[in-house]
């Protein structure tokens, strides 16, 4: 009777879970990272030459949709609450910088008024977040 010789163990690595893993990782990322963005997201209107981004500091994003509704980030407010937390946000960091974020359907007069109270508040620079529409072609 012939002797069996016990197994030997594969000395490959399996590496098809760990495959598995990253990609789900992957995408999970890929689905929450366009939601981290700050404020609310609107459709925002595109230009050729944008200026290139400037300042260290984070700045407040005051969002105005297509319906006309206010948010400060994420937060939705009326137009009387947006100039009390904003007036109180810049006695509290005068040097804060304000990102305008509007929709691009949006009429320019409703985004001209929010635009203005903005300023009228004494922030040193109010931006309108657009599009580069360079980067937007195939």
């Amino acid at each position: 009777m012939k002797r069996r010789e016990p197994r030997r163990a594969k000395a490959e690595i399996n590496v098809t879970p760990l495959v598995d893993v990253v990609l789900v990782l992957l995408i999970i990322f890929m689905v929450v990272a366009p939601q981290l963005e700050s404020g609310v997201s609107v459709a925002l209107p595109s230009i050729l030459h944008p200026d290139a981004a400037s300042g260290a500091l984070e700045p407040t994003t005051v969002t105005v949709t297509r319906e006309g509704r206010l948010y400060l980030e994420k937060e939705p407010l009326e137009l009387e609450a947006l100039q009390a937390r904003l007036a109180a946000l810049h006695a509290q960091k005068p040097e804060a910088r304000l990102v305008l974020k509007a929709d691009f359907a949006l009429g320019y007069g409703r985004v001209r008024s929010v635009f203005k109270t903005c300023q009228d508040l004494g922030f040193p620079g109010v931006s309108l977040q657009v599009l580069d529409r360079a980067n937007q072609r195939g």
